[in-house]
């Protein structure tokens, strides 16, 4: 069973993880100053916050754990859209907290497909080096 890369629990990563770095609770006045200068419904916009917050995130992953955490994003896009709505729902009793706006995308689905997209170009290498193994074995 694949483990989580920084702790000693099984790797079961969701859409949700994607949005890890555009939290910003607690950090309202730094990340969410930075971020509120993006609109994520902006093409140009969506592809530096992608590139920068998504991608650069997820850069020390193993082959193995990026290719798992892809395989749930395509597997989400396969679905029903209105679970991007509902992740991008404000929850107040949530430890976490997405920039002002985002739960009023128009288009969030767009956005993950967008994450998708891109996560496909720069992880190309370690997506196809993970399908040649044997996952069962992981």
């Amino acid at each position: 069973m694949l483990m989580h890369p920084y702790l000693n629990v099984p790797y079961n990563p969701s859409v949700e993880h994607f949005l890890g770095g555009f939290d910003i609770y607690d950090r309202e006045e730094s990340l969410g100053v930075e971020l509120s200068a993006y609109d994520p419904e902006c093409p140009s916009d969506r592809e530096f916050l992608i590139s920068r917050f998504i991608v650069k995130r997820f850069a020390a992953l193993s082959y193995r754990h990026k290719f798992v955490l892809f395989f749930v994003l395509g597997e989400s896009l396969e679905g029903d859209s209105s679970v991007f709505s509902e992740i991008l729902e404000h929850d107040p009793m949530s430890p976490s907290s997405l920039p002002p706006g985002w739960n009023e995308m128009e288009n969030p689905r767009a956005f993950f497909e967008d994450v998708y997209l891109k996560l496909s170009e720069a992880w190309v290498d370690d997506l196809y080096k993970a399908s040649q193994e044997d996952i069962s074995t992981w």
